[in-house]
């Protein structure tokens, strides 16, 4: 998919929509990537000289991506972010690198949706979550 096809999943537009294309692997698992361009609005400042990805940034891009896993479950709703556990930052992502994300369900308990993230670089592990959404179907 790529980012007007992700659009149609999730409701984020520029500047928050921070997955540049995503695929659905199998029913439970889905993959997604977003390119760490340098000039976000959330490297303006964290930090000056020493640009790092914010973790609540990265967790989002996670969220993002795992919502390509709803998406014959989201037409006429949205999905919302309703727990963030377990999660550990264990290297950092700086502009220039490739984040690469993969999403599985663990758990469906509807509207509520449990899944548990991991976000490479390289290969690499940066960053892990287990998150939950609920589907919230539109007024």
């Amino acid at each position: 998919m790529n980012r007007d096809e992700i659009m149609e999943i999730i409701p984020h537009r520029d500047n928050m929509l921070l997955v540049d294309e995503a695929e659905l692997v199998d029913e439970n698992t889905s993959k997604g990537r977003y390119t760490i361009k340098g000039d976000e609005f959330f490297l303006k400042g964290h930090f000056p000289g020493n640009p790092v990805v914010p973790g609540v940034i990265l967790c989002e891009m996670m969220g993002q991506s795992s919502c390509v896993l709803l998406a014959d479950k989201v037409k006429g709703g949205t999905p919302y972010f309703t727990k963030l556990d377990n999660v550990k930052f264990k290297k950092p992502v700086l502009p220039g690198d490739t984040f690469e994300t993969v999403a599985t369900v663990t758990k469906i308990r509807e509207p509520f949706y449990f899944i548990s993230t991991k976000g490479y670089v390289n290969g690499k592990l940066h960053v892990q979550a287990e998150m939950s959404f609920a589907v919230v179907q539109d007024k």
